[in-house]
């Protein structure tokens, strides 16, 4: 089964003892995982990515309690709602003034004058970019002699989340880190808690480097969904690719990109609604995995800060919704929870109808020629303009199936692949088919 994460972000969620206070929305929702941001000690610049010290609390999450007994507290709370829970392990890099560069300096990547090295992006599109992150310092582990005592390190810390109840990970940046690395500490995990998940965030990488992961374990990777435009061919290639290493979770938007609404602040409240569903049903069909970030189900338009966020900021947005999509993601996940093809990697065929522009996905739960269960998605990318068509355009020459409506909040009609269908703005009509009615 697929994960379904809801993104928990720790600074708007507020001290740990309020925490438990949002699962009855989470599990409602039909999430069966949290993913919570870092949530640790921060060093001079106050970001969550920036750890100076792991065994303390950020102060804006403290509540009196240690941290291994608070963050017990909540994952045991969470478990009784059937919600597994998932933290970020950050080991690429920490704080500048982490007390790990005190503890072993010889961890750390140096610069020429033997200072820190800060972790760095080019953008591709224009090489003179450069992105430094200045309160971060690089650890590297390009020095043989010191793998096993940072396997113990990393270890020891992994042993200290399974034992607060965290049953999975998910790495940040995990291609900054070799699979030589990744391997024996997933594996030391595996065989303390078999169960738990390891997610690899592979975002803005080189095909190389997610190729390089292939041997170190991990259960799912992140993909590149949310900047799909419905057209163009890079992310079912991305897809192949991916499926061979490990499956997938897709996300309409995260913590690391702007809100949705403040992509579309050219639209009408009625258009913002529309791709937020949109959005999310798309992500939810895409691959094995999905993932929303806190404030999604109602429309925030604030980015979440890994600095600046704060409680408040949930209470101002939620006191007065854009709009409720509670009930809408829970059926959502509902549907994707019930059909093999969409919990599964198979192979993913898509095709657009030059005419209506409208685009066709079909998803085996393996491949093609030799699948059972599938899914059909029919997607009106215009989130202006309805579209009208006939499906048979749009489905794959060789498909003789029969494919029942499963759309989430809108289930119905068989679907005549002959007959003239119309899709409304940013509309998803969703199909299965069990594979017993080929012709």
């Amino acid at each position: 089964m697929g994960p379904r994460l809801y993104n928990l972000f720790p600074l708007m969620a507020g001290p740990v003892a309020g925490w438990s206070a949002h699962l009855p929305r989470i599990a409602g929702m039909g999430f069966d995982w949290i993913y919570l941001n870092p949530f640790h000690f921060p060093g001079f610049s106050g970001s969550l990515y920036a750890v100076k010290d792991l065994s303390r609390l950020h102060p804006a999450l403290e509540d009196g309690r240690p941290a291994g007994e608070a963050l017990s507290e909540f994952t045991a709370r969470a478990a009784e709602h059937g919600v597994s829970v998932m933290l970020d392990l950050v080991i690429n890099h920490t704080a500048k003034d982490a007390l790990l560069v005190d503890q072993h300096p010889q961890w750390y990547r140096r610069d020429e004058t033997g200072e820190l090295y800060s972790p760095r992006a080019v953008d591709p599109d224009d090489p003179e970019n450069i992105t430094i992150w200045g309160d971060l310092a690089e650890l590297h582990y390009d020095d043989a002699a010191h793998h096993p005592a940072m396997l113990a390190y990393w270890g020891d810390y992994i042993g200290w989340a399974l034992d607060c109840g965290f049953r999975g990970f998910r790495c940040d940046a995990a291609y900054q880190v070799p699979a030589r690395i990744w391997k024996p500490l997933i594996d030391g995990a595996k065989r303390r808690m078999p169960e738990c998940l390891f997610a690899a965030e592979t975002l803005g990488c080189a095909t190389e480097q997610v190729d390089a992961l292939a041997k170190a374990g991990f259960d799912y990777l992140f993909n590149s969904s949310k900047w799909w435009d419905f057209r163009a061919p890079w992310l079912l290639e991305q897809y192949e690719s991916f499926r061979r290493i490990a499956p997938s979770i897709a996300f309409p938007e995260s913590h690391d990109t702007e809100r949705l609404a403040a992509e579309l602040v050219d639209c009408d409240a009625g258009t913002i609604e529309k791709r937020y569903r949109q959005r999310y049903l798309f992500a939810a069909l895409f691959s094995s995995g999905v993932m929303m970030p806190m404030g999604y189900e109602y429309g925030f338009a604030k980015k979440l800060h890994v600095v600046e966020t704060r409680a408040d900021d949930w209470h101002r947005e939620a006191g007065s919704p854009r709009f409720d999509l509670c009930g809408f993601v829970a059926a959502v996940n509902a549907m994707k929870a019930s059909l093999p093809a969409l919990n599964v990697e198979g192979e993913q065929v898509g095709v657009t109808d030059e005419g209506s522009g409208i685009v066709a996905l079909v998803r085996y739960d393996g491949d093609a020629a030799t699948a059972g269960q599938a899914t059909l998605a029919l997607i009106n990318p215009d989130a202006h303009e309805r579209g009208g068509f006939v499906p048979a355009a749009v489905l794959p020459q060789h498909e003789g199936r029969r494919w029942t409506d499963v759309t989430p909040q809108a289930a119905g009609e068989t679907l005549d692949p002959h007959r003239p269908l119309t899709l409304g703005p940013a509309q998803i009509r969703v199909y299965s088919s069990d594979g017993k009615d080929r012709t």
